[in-house]
């Protein structure tokens, strides 16, 4: 293999290819950044945890392959990537994920100990979740932690402390993370059955659209809650209700079981996650 072959399989690796991972771990970090600076982020902190964001979804990639080597050769949708194809050894995938995972830590070095702290757990949760789909029912809760740990994090990088609004985001990032990665997981229902492995979407079963709809209408009711808490003004409802009209959007997916459907309506969380900054930008900075 070529060094420019070896530098795609990397590439692929840590999903350059696909942002989508990135964006989901993005937002909630983005919402509580402003919510936590009252719209008016340090520029050093909000680019600590962009970079950071991207590294760590990186890692997480790079320990996922590994994790699923065995699994994914008999996936159609998952055959290829870099590990299980053979074009990069498990070992490189485990140092490329902590590698990226120390550049990461290295980053948050100005940052206060409390933030520093919260890292640790942060890798600790975001290097178990592969595993958990081995005998966990419900992984997807546990990507939702490992997604929204951005949130804790960055309200102690601005105000060393973590307040009710914080945990009220955290635990409506959650329920949304169990929302999009069952869609997700519904994409792939018939291999991980066929493999032994547990998702949110075999653990539903025939009530996973429903799981769904009321994962989003946690998200959203937490989002009112955090409103509230946070003192946003009314402006904050219009991207509210732009996100309400992408979840309505993504049951109607979802209600088809198609695959295409399934995954196009993971995809699209991207906009919801984007509607609800939106809203909170707007909340905070319009009276």
């Amino acid at each position: 293999m070529s060094f420019l072959e070896r530098l795609q399989a990397y590439a692929y690796l840590i999903r350059l290819d696909k942002p989508i991972g990135t964006l989901l771990l993005l937002w909630p970090t983005l919402w509580a950044l402003w919510l936590a600076s009252s719209g008016i982020p340090d520029l050093n902190i909000l680019f600590i945890f962009v970079v950071g964001t991207f590294l760590m979804r990186s890692a997480g990639c790079a320990m996922n392959d590994y994790a699923d080597r065995d699994f994914d050769r008999h996936v159609q949708r998952t055959k290829d990537r870099p590990v299980t194809s053979g074009k990069i050894s498990g070992k490189e995938a485990v140092a490329v994920a902590l590698a990226l995972a120390l550049i990461a830590f290295l980053l948050i070095q100005p940052l206060n100990a409390f933030t520093k702290q919260l890292s640790v757990l942060a890798l600790l949760v975001a290097f178990i979740y592969p595993f958990t789909k081995r005998f966990f029912a419900m992984p997807q809760a546990v990507l939702g932690i490992a997604f929204g740990f951005g949130i804790p994090m960055a309200y102690a990088a601005v105000l060393d402390f973590i307040p009710l609004e914080a945990w009220v985001l955290f635990v409506g990032n959650i329920f949304w993370a169990i929302a999009y990665d069952t869609a997700y997981a519904m994409v792939d229902r018939e291999d991980d059955l066929r493999l032994g492995l547990r998702t949110s979407a075999i653990t539903f079963g025939k009530h996973d659209v429903a799981a769904i709809g009321i994962c989003y209408g946690i998200l959203l009711i937490t989002q009112l809650w955090v409103a509230q808490l946070a003192d946003l003004s009314n402006y904050f409802l219009v991207g509210w209700f732009m996100a309400l009209a992408c979840a309505i959007y993504h049951m109607q997916l979802v209600s088809t079981r198609k695959r295409e459907e399934c995954f196009l309506a993971f995809r699209h969380n991207n906009w919801l996650g984007g509607f609800l900054f939106l809203g909170i930008v707007l909340g905070l900075s319009i009276n």
